[in-house]
């Protein structure tokens, strides 16, 4: 998907789950290119570190805690007058269930709920400043079936990767219907796949795979956090933005959902109503 890409140089950029692999790399090369970057991490060293290696501002949010993404929310609208490019990039897989203090299975809310009320509560500004939400997910979504009576659940049966799996088809969900909802508005929104990346979101994996994964041997068959990175600068920065309005990447590559629940518009709307009501969002969104 080759094509020219817009200066950045004047912009606002945000990118969570920045403290470290897709996130703070996709900063560094972002920052080259002149924008004005704001990292988001959950942990205060590394998202410090982060920020003074890159030339970034740092910005702290656990996202299985809404009320710290409404105080991040709080703070990046205090800070930018204009948001050109949110990059909805944090998240994790965890190998058991496990229920946050808003009530809410943990990998639905880190991935998807708190990506969407990040969005909804700067979409004003957003689309003020003609914005792109970029979202990463991953191909998982095509083994992923999602149910919407149990998806955030407390309880029942748990497996990780398709908790996982679950919540990459909802992130395609969102962009979709995100686009529906702003169509002829400015704003630009995509989604992507990066690649098998050896990056933190491993950790949580069983039989201490996350720290093989990382390490040198696995890199036969996992690509570094800076490669996994390009297709999130790719997509903040190729000048025509409704090329990709809308769209789901596998890296560089435009690619029609496989999985059917995947385009199902009715089930977005469902996803977006239940979205709105757990995290607290008036139900009265502009269509």
């Amino acid at each position: 998907m080759a094509g020219q890409e817009q200066d950045l140089a004047g912009k606002t950029v945000v990118v969570t789950g920045a403290s470290s692999g897709i996130g703070a790399e996709a900063a560094a090369k972002l920052v080259a290119r002149g924008a004005t970057v704001a990292v988001v991490g959950r942990s205060p060293e590394r998202t410090a570190e982060v920020a003074q290696r890159v030339g970034a501002e740092a910005f702290l949010a656990d996202f299985a805690r809404f009320d710290e993404v409404r105080k991040l929310a709080e703070q990046l609208l205090d800070r930018y007058e204009r948001i050109d490019v949110l990059a909805n990039n944090a998240g994790g897989a965890w190998a058991k269930r496990t229920v946050t203090d808003d009530g809410n299975e943990l990998t639905f809310q880190v991935n998807h709920l708190s990506p969407f009320l990040l969005t909804a509560l700067l979409r004003e500004r957003l689309g003020q400043s003609r914005a792109r939400v970029i979202n990463t997910s991953s191909m998982t979504y095509r083994m992923a079936k999602l149910n919407l009576d149990t998806v955030n659940a407390a309880t029942g049966s748990f497996n990780q990767m398709g908790a996982y799996a679950a919540s990459k088809l909802a992130n395609i969900l969102f962009t979709r219907e995100l686009a529906r909802r702003t169509e002829g508005t400015g704003l630009v929104t995509a989604a992507f796949h990066p690649g098998a990346v050896a990056t933190h979101v491993y950790d949580n994996a069983p039989l201490g795979l996350g720290a093989l994964i990382r390490s040198p041997l696995s890199r036969p068959f996992f690509i570094r956090p800076d490669k996994g990175a390009d297709p999130l600068v790719h997509l903040a920065t190729v000048a025509d933005g409704e090329s990709i309005n809308g769209k789901y990447f596998h890296r560089f590559k435009e690619e029609a959902p496989s999985n059917k629940q995947a385009v199902d518009l009715d089930f977005a709307q469902r996803l977006w109503t239940m979205s709105e009501q757990i995290t607290g969002l008036a139900s009265n969104s502009t269509e």
